[in-house]
């Protein structure tokens, strides 16, 4: 079992940068495939990106991809996503999300994860 703890969210201008950080305990970090999800007010919780158990393998949202990198620390226990170029739309509640543990591959279905963190906001004002 792991649990996550996200940080790094905040207020941010349209255009500006935001680095969110998950926390993962437990030993055997690197057994799991994690990803970002967030959640706007109203809206059905979105797949940001995913990141397979060794990071040699990454999957991007359209709406993010070449303005957000996912990236995994297994020695820290750790996994980012550095968010660049913010838009308004990009608001919502992040939340860090890991796959059962020895799960192949990153998946864009928020049903193929087992374990959330209690989310991060994320505001991005024009």
């Amino acid at each position: 079992q792991v649990q996550l703890v996200e940080s790094g969210g905040g207020s941010v201008q349209a255009g500006g940068s935001l680095r969110l950080s998950c926390a993962a305990s437990g030993r055997t970090f690197s057994s799991y495939v994690v990803g970002w999800f967030r959640q706007a007010l109203g809206n059905e919780r979105e797949f940001v990106a995913g990141i397979t158990r060794s990071g040699l393998s990454t999957d991007y949202a359209s709406s993010v991809k070449g303005r957000f990198t996912i990236s995994r620390d297994n020695g820290k226990n750790m996994v980012y996503l550095q968010m660049n170029s913010l838009k308004p739309e990009d608001t919502a509640v992040y939340y860090c999300t890991a796959r059962r543990e020895y799960a192949s591959g990153t998946s864009r279905r928020k049903n193929d994860y087992d374990y959330w963190g209690q989310g991060t906001q994320v505001t991005v004002s024009s």
